[in-house]
């Protein structure tokens, strides 16, 4: 059985980790990882005529990068997976166009990054792909007026929100071996913990995400001492509060090798609220950052828990609570050989 316990995949055969590309907006490039990332915008605009235009470029930049980092080209895709947060996933949608595979379009709201690494890591597991590509994408300003209020409102909003990263992240898996390798997959439950208001997605999310990350140790008999990072995707300073309590609550100390996705991007002294969001944020801080963090040697091993809050407008606006989901999966760096 490849299947561990109750919700985690261990991967049978060596899945590799082959090439990643990003791309982010100025808000982004001006934070703390700047380096990390392959393209950066200035504009939000990133030189095209409206935000969603934008964002559909960014999908676009980091499937290029990523291609081409990997000297891999789209004859050798076998499926593309894809995902994003507008409605009816219109830039992964838009974006498939120009992809001549395959393709699965995936909604899994921030946790989508994630997601799309799982189910990829699975199809080549399993025999049905050879290589897969994945990319997500968000937009601060697209995401503001289809999920809360315009930008343009000015919209006073209290210290819980958080910030949707405007950026792109893709990924090529396959068997060739390459710098980082997919072990395990903790697939994850829909959790509604009652939250109602979309002007505090950490406090929605993080008992999905603690819900994972407990449920991850059990399936595989590991603890928290057995990762270099344990990284949420975007709870921020108010879920990553939480989940910590919440794990410390079942008996697992996060203290000292756990972080944010949405904690890292930014800079403390940035507008940014409680921090970042959006699926974007965990995909460009793991495709970019950790992984080169891993490829110098400073972190082995690691357990990336994106988060995702599975609301809609239409659901805000009948004031319905709003159920969450996260996805995990371990990535561990390849050894050099000699």
């Amino acid at each position: 059985m490849k299947l561990a316990g109750k919700q985690t995949w261990v991967f049978e055969h060596d899945i590799y980790i082959q090439a990643t590309g990003t791309a982010v907006g100025p808000l982004e490039a001006d934070g703390p990882l700047r380096e990390s990332f392959d393209i950066a915008h200035d504009d939000l605009y990133c030189g095209e005529k409206t935000w969603e235009l934008a964002e559909r470029r960014l999908m676009q930049e980091a499937i290029g990068v990523c291609l081409q980092k990997g000297n891999i080209s789209f004859s050798d895709i076998d499926i593309f997976l894809a995902g994003d947060l507008l409605n009816q996933n219109v830039t992964a949608n838009y974006v498939a166009r120009t992809v001549p595979a395959p393709f699965l379009c995936m909604f899994g709201a921030c946790a989508t990054s994630m997601q799309t690494i799982a189910v990829g890591a699975a199809l080549i597991d399993g025999g049905f792909a050879r290589t897969v590509l994945a990319a997500t994408s968000s937009h601060n300003a697209t995401a503001e007026r289809q999920f809360r209020y315009p930008t343009e409102l000015g919209v006073q909003k209290p210290k819980t929100a958080t910030f949707t990263v405007t950026g792109a992240g893709a990924a090529v898996m396959g068997r060739k071996r390459g710098r980082w390798r997919i072990t395990a997959a903790t697939i994850g439950k829909v959790i509604d913990a009652g939250t109602a208001n979309p002007f505090d997605m950490g406090s929605a999310m993080a008992p999905a995400a603690a819900s994972t990350i407990e449920q991850h140790f059990i399936d595989l008999g590991t603890s928290p001492a057995d990762y270099d990072l344990i990284v949420t995707g975007d709870l921020s300073r108010v879920g990553s509060v939480i989940v910590r309590q919440l794990l410390a609550e079942s008996g697992y100390n996060v203290t000292d090798n756990y972080n944010d996705c949405g904690l890292m991007i930014y800079r403390p002294d940035q507008n940014v609220f409680a921090g970042g969001s959006g699926c974007a944020c965990c995909a460009v801080v793991t495709y970019g950052h950790l992984l080169k963090e891993m490829e110098r040697g400073a972190l082995q091993k690691i357990f990336v828990v994106a988060t995702g809050a599975l609301l809609s407008p239409t659901m805000m606006q009948q004031k319905q609570s709003i159920p969450a989901v996260a996805h995990g999966v371990v990535m561990e760096a390849v050894k050099e050989e000699r």
